[in-house]
Parts: C-alpha cells; structure tokens; sequence
C-alpha cells in the first residue's frame, strides 16, 4: 500500500487559520481513512492519538528540518501550505504543495521579500504538483512567481460549524446590547482600525474584535480606543474554538474590513450561522464571498455605517437569506475538498 505524509506540523499554531485547516485534514482522515492508502500525519507530540487509530502519527521534531532524511521513506508528501519547515527527505517521493497566499510580498519590502520568494522558489522547484485555495492566489502567484508549472485551484474546506458546544467567554461586556463580530490576527493587512471611527457613529451596537492583539499595530488600537474613548469597540485577544462560536451565534452581524487574504475562511464560517456577512471587496473576498456577502466600496466611516446598517436591515426583514447563507457555506465542504485531493493522490502515485 502506498504510503502518504500529510505535513501537519502547523497544529502548534491551532488557533490561527493555517492550524484550523491542519486540525480539520486531521479529523477527516481520521474518520474517513482510505483503504488504499496508508495515511501519515506529521504533527506535534500533543497531537497523538487524537484523529483515531487508523492514521499513523509521525512528531514533527525539529531535527527533521535539518536532517529530514532521518524519516522513513513516503511515496508522496503533501505540504498543506507553503510555510512548512518541513520536506522530504528522499529524492524518490512525490511532492505536492498548496500555496495559500503571497501576503508576505504585499506586507515586506526590499531583502526580506527577495529571501521569502527564494525560499519558496525552492519549494516550487522541488514540487511535483503545486495547488492554490483561490483564483486569486493563483493570479498572484504567477505574477510574482516564475512557476512553470500548472497551478490547480482548489477552494479550502471549511468546517460546518453550528452553535453546539459553544461557551460564553468571560469578555461579554452587555448582554442587552446587539454587537458586531470580527476575528483575525491583529495586525494592519486585517484593516480593523476603519471600524473604530464607524463604530463611533453606531452607539447601538458593541464590536467585538478577537484574536491575537500582542502586535504593534494592536497596540495602536487599544492606544486609539483609549485617547479617543471609543466605549463600544472590544480586543478581546484570542479565543478557543467554543467561544468562537458564541460569538458567530450570537452576533447581530459579522464584519471583515481586510486587506490581504488568499481566501478569507471567516467569511464562510460566519454564513453557516445564517448573520449577515459585511466584507471588504478586497483581493480573494469578493471571489470567495459571491452572492451571499455584502461588500464595502470603501472604508469611509460614513459608508462602512451605512452598508452595515442597511445590510443588518435588510438581512432579516428577508427571512430566505439565512437559508441562502447556509446553502452556500456548505458548498464549501471539507468532503469535496478532501476527496479532490483524495483524486490526486492517486493520480500521482499511479
């Protein structure tokens, strides 16, 4: 039986998108394991045992970076995204490789730029096959990039995601107040600063922004909230996966002003929860967005207002959106993700 390595070392990170992705390949193997291929999972230790007995668990040491020759042989390795430390160490194994984004050429400048795309020109070199999340990561990738390859798009799966299991977190400011949910890194490509001067002209509703805030450019939010006594506007910091869920279930809607994403997965998370979805237009969001997002033309205080209030408003005065909603968040199912890259295994192993 041939055997495959499936890199999950980025679980160390689980609560950031990359890790999401990770833990949910995990789970899927775990319970809907091939008969005709051996699965292996590359993750840390803590990991073991936790997508069931029918995946091999390999630990992702940190020797293996430098030595990866130190591991068994596999007939074809996939890096599900293209950060990885880790690769092959047998010049006989198939390699294929996601690319999620270029977000570092539109974040750096100058050397640090030209050394990411070397080291990633490297990995392009040693890979059989090389898959993106998007139409526009693609785009972006053979803009910048010499591939000379074929780049196949393949959208993310992403979870179904309900209020079950969810948890109240202990940063719930006002119950009686309706809020606002935004998620992500805080840091500038996540744009959330052009929320605080809109939030000031909508006293209604509280914002609730979760995710790691320990940034510089966190800090320039929480140094804004203070000076400018913005009451209603949250960091809340990161979050586990039950809270998360609260927060989804129980907002009045979900708003994502980012800049920079090959995908955008928190779009697609926030419709399983039948709110209403306000979305910057910017780079995959419109793509991964579709019909069912409302999109901001521009990031003006007075606008971002308005879309929100009128999107809030016309959103449950028609009840047929949130079936909508539903209808196409799951068409991004980790089953057709999952059984695309199934196909492909096979194929390359044939």
């Amino acid at each position: 039986m041939k055997r495959v390595l499936i890199d999950l070392s980025i679980l160390k990170h689980i609560n950031c998108g990359l890790g999401q992705v990770a833990y949910n390949y995990g789970c899927y193997f775990g319970s809907e394991t091939p008969s005709d291929l051996d699965i292996y999972l590359l993750l840390p230790r803590q990991y073991f045992g936790a997508f069931g007995k029918k995946v091999h668990y390999v630990e992702s040491k940190k020797i293996y970076r430098i030595l990866p020759f130190l591991l068994p042989k596999y007939d074809l390795w996939h890096s599900i995204h293209q950060l990885s430390h880790y690769r092959p160490g047998y010049s006989g194994t198939l390699n294929l490789l996601t690319i999620h984004d270029l977000n570092f050429i539109h974040e750096k400048t100058g050397e640090k730029v030209l050394k990411y795309l070397k080291k990633l020109e490297k990995k392009v070199k040693r890979a059989d096959k090389i898959t993106s999340i998007s139409n526009y990561a693609k785009t972006d990738i053979l803009q910048n990039m010499n591939i000379g390859k074929e780049i196949e798009v393949i959208y993310n799966g992403v979870e179904k995601m309900s209020s079950v299991g969810e948890q109240k977190p202990s940063f719930a400011v006002d119950d009686q107040k309706p809020f606002l949910f935004s998620i992500g890194q805080i840091k500038a490509k996540k744009n959330f600063h052009v929320l605080l001067d809109a939030m000031k002209r909508m006293p209604e509703y509280n914002l609730y922004i979760a995710g790691q805030k320990e940034t510089s450019y966190g800090e320039l939010i929480e140094k804004r909230i203070a000076e400018e006594d913005i009451k209603n506007v949250f960091l809340v910091g990161e979050i586990v996966h039950a809270e998360k869920l609260w927060y989804y279930h129980h907002c009045s809607a979900f708003v994502f002003p980012s800049l920079l994403e090959g995908f955008g997965l928190p779009v697609i998370e926030a419709l399983f929860f039948e709110k209403p979805v306000i979305s910057s237009k910017e780079t995959s969001l419109k793509e991964i967005g579709g019909d069912a997002v409302f999109f901001l033309d521009n990031f003006e205080p007075e606008h971002i207002c308005t879309v929100v209030k009128e999107s809030i408003d016309y959103f449950y005065a028609h009840p047929e959106m949130a079936q909508k909603n539903l209808a196409y968040a799951n068409s991004f199912s980790y089953k057709k993700h999952m059984e695309r890259y199934l196909s492909i295994y096979r194929e390359m192993l044939k």
